[in-house]
Parts: C-alpha cells; sequence; structure tokens
C-alpha cells in the first residue's frame, strides 16, 4: 500500500513540477504554442476538478457541466461588451451567476436519481445552449468575442501568457485544495456516506439533500471560475462551450485520470487534451483513434491512471 501511495505520490508531484517549469522551457526553447495548449489544460483540468468534486465523490452523475463554463464565459464577454472591463466585477458575477443556476439546477435535478437525475441536468445544460445561441446582441450561434480581457487595476496583467498562465495554475491548486478541505472536512464525510448509504444517512438524522445540494452549488461555481479564465484566455465565449459534448469531455477527464482521486482529473486532462492535440496533428480522423483508446482505458484501466498506477506498484 506504502509502495502504490509513493508511486501516484511521485507522479503527481512530477507533474505539479512540470506545470510550475512550463514557462521556463518555453522561454528557453522559444516554444510558444506549449504554453498557450497548457494554459487552456489547466483550465479544463479545473473544471474536471469541480465534477470530480461531485461525481466522485458526491456519487451525482451530472452530464450537464460545461454549461458553468458558458455560464462563467459570458458573464465575463457580456460585461466586457457593455464597457464593464473591471475584474473585480466580472468574475464575481461568473461566480455567482454559476452558483445561482447551480442551485436552481440542483435543487429541481436531485430529487431524482440515477439516469434521471444524469437527463435532467443535460436538459438544462441543453436549454443554457440554446438561450445562449438565441442572444443574437451577443453573437448568437456565432458567439461573443471579448476585446479586452479582464482588468484587476494593474495587480496582473492577462494580456501577458506568463502571468496568465501562472494566475490559471494558481487558481487551480487553489481548487484542488479546497476541493480537499472540504472532502477532509466533516461536511464532506456526509456527502460521502450519503454516496456510500443515503438511507442510513438519513436515518442518522442528515438532510441527505440539503448536503448534496451545497456540493452541487461548490461544483458549480468552482467551474464557473473555469468559465471565467477560458473566456479570457480565448478572447471569445460561444454556446458551444455549454454542448453536451463538452460536458462528456469532462467527465472523460475525471474517468481517465482516477475518479475520487484528488489529482486524478489533472492528470486526466492533462492526458485527454495531449493526447487529442497529438492525434489532431496526425489525422483529420483523430477522433476514430481517440474514441477506442479512451474506451480501452476506461475497461482495463479500472481506477483511471491512478487506479492503474497503485496496482502496478502493488504487483
Amino acid at each position: 500500500m506504502t509502495a502504490s501511495i509513493n508511486a501516484r505520490t511521485a507522479i503527481t508531484v512530477l507533474t505539479i513540477a512540470g506545470l510550475l517549469l512550463l514557462p521556463l522551457y518555453s522561454a528557453i526553447s522559444g516554444n510558444i504554442f506549449v504554453l498557450t495548449l497548457f494554459t487552456r489544460i489547466v483550465i479544463f483540468a479545473l473544471a474536471a476538478a469541480s465534477l470530480n468534486l461531485i461525481m466522485g465523490y458526491g456519487g451525482m452523475m451530472s452530464f450537464g457541466h460545461a454549461a458553468y463554463l458558458g455560464i462563467g464565459g459570458y458573464a465575463v464577454g457580456i460585461l466586457a461588451h457593455e464597457g464593464i472591463g473591471s475584474g473585480f466585477i466580472q468574475w464575481p458575477v461568473a461566480l455567482a451567476a454559476s452558483a445561482l443556476f447551480a442551485l436552481v439546477i440542483g435543487a429541481l435535478s436531485l430529487r431524482t436519481r440515477g439516469v434521471y437525475f444524469i437527463m435532467i441536468t443535460l436538459a438544462f445544460a441543453q436549454m443554457a445552449y440554446y438561450v445562449a445561441s438565441g442572444l443574437s446582441r451577443y453573437g448568437g450561434d456565432d458567439g461573443l468575442t471579448v476585446y479586452k480581457r479582464s482588468d484587476f487595476g494593474g495587480l496582473i496583467n492577462l494580456s501577458s501568457r506568463v502571468q496568465f498562465y501562472y494566475l490559471c495554475l494558481g487558481c487551480l491548486f487553489g481548487g484542488i485544495y479546497l476541493i480537499w478541505r472540504i472532502v477532509n472536512s466533516r461536511f464532506g464525510m456526509v456527502v460521502q456516506g450519503v454516496r456510500s448509504n443515503e438511507q442510513r444517512m438519513q436515518a442518522i438524522g442528515f438532510p441527505a439533500n440539503r448536503y448534496r445540494l451545497v456540493c452541487f452549488v461548490i461544483s458549480g461555481t468552482i467551474c464557473g471560475l473555469a468559465g471565467a479564465l477560458l473566456a479570457n484566455n480565448t478572447d471569445f465565449v460561444s454556446p458551444a462551450v455549454m454542448y453536451w459534448t463538452r460536458s462528456g469531455d469532462l467527465m472523460v477527464m475525471v474517468v481517465l485520470g482516477g475518479m475520487g482521486s484528488l489529482f486524478g482529473p489533472m492528470i486526466g486532462a492533462i492526458v485527454f487534451l495531449v493526447l487529442e492535440e497529438f492525434l489532431s496533428q496526425i489525422t483529420e480522423y483523430w477522433a476514430l483513434i481517440m474514441g477506442p483508446l479512451l474506451l480501452l482505458i476506461v475497461l482495463f484501466g479500472r481506477g483511471g491512471i491512478m487506479g492503474v498506477l497503485g496496482r502496478l506498484q502493488r504487483g
């Protein structure tokens, strides 16, 4: 057990060190693209980590999690379009809008279980997608261009690739730390207990749905932060980011890295997006290769990459 933990810890530490030193490698090698790519990866890793909070620890299989990416992004884009460029306004609005949407979805969806919960979250996400597509003032189907990134009064320059990368990385590590604190708190223990045996937790006096709802809202809020980062990264926000396939990508990242593990979603996001980028440069039919590869990993890699590392070390 100690050996397997050490193996997973070593991979995690090396990954974190690589992420921290990436701008240095980019500067030395002159490879700007790798910094751009990993900025995107770090943002989606934060979104995947937020999904892991409810899916891995809470047992809530949400198929509409990408909606919060879009809501956070549109909050930034719409305010910028209306002449409000301060990040001190844009980002709190993005977090509040994501939290409110998660509260509404959670309050309704948590009345159901199993496949019905999955379908309701998917339905709400698609509804958000079609609403965004109908916002003709803000680009509609064509999306909304963000002409100026969020302004933080000179504290940080988001137009600097390196500064923005480290901001995204700080948000990722901060989000993972918050999730760790939640999971290991009394609140987190109750959420995990509800996942394992909801009837028993209710029998001993815990209001299961309230705990699950709070967890759901926290998860949506963290993903809304990832949406705000994504809008600033691409200088563009589109309804496509809310589409159900993007939620599927986030689920794959979580399962690939290791559902219910703290750093698993981060590892999964890196592997998934690097593999996607590599295969897309080889052939335009990269999805035909990616699909079977992911299927094999899911079928034979129980516990994701983190689980495989543990079994290999024990074996």
